[in-house]
């Protein structure tokens, strides 16, 4: 059973990933858009369907299957497993920034340019990208 939940985990990982890497990129579009107009509209739809149809659901079924696999296998312990859990918690924290992004755009209230999402939308690449070599190389 611990192959299949770490294929389920892993399927998840990507789900939420792709959805991390799309939304900010979303973000950077939209706040360009005149609000109100029917562009900034249909970037508010695309937004809400990703962050309620992908992100959350994939983000809840990743950190569910991933903490069972931490106990499961690993105990919990390792320096390499304890940097992964707290780089994997400053993606959810930025997971929880970007739904209020949502938030804010949705109420036209947003108060940030493009720019800013521009370099937000490079976060969580950089994340990933230390979350993979910690499981793949164990470090430490």
């Amino acid at each position: 059973m611990y192959e299949w939940i770490k294929a389920f985990h892993v399927m998840a990982v990507i789900a939420w990933m792709a959805g991390m890497l799309y939304l900010p990129r979303l973000m950077v579009y939209h706040a360009d858009a005149q609000t109100g107009s029917i562009q900034s509209e249909t970037f508010k739809v695309m937004e809400r369907r990703l962050l309620k149809g992908i992100i959350n659901p994939a983000m809840i079924v990743a950190w569910a299957l991933g903490l069972y696999l931490a106990w499961y296998a690993f105990a919990f312990k390792g320096g390499w497993l304890h940097a992964k859990i707290l780089l994997v918690l400053i993606l959810s924290a930025i997971h929880g920034y970007l739904v209020g992004r949502v938030r804010a755009f949705a109420e036209d209230r947003n108060d940030k340019p493009a720019r800013f999402y521009r370099i937000l939308n490079e976060v969580p690449a950089l994340l990933m990208a230390g979350i993979v070599i910690l499981v793949i190389v164990k470090p430490f």
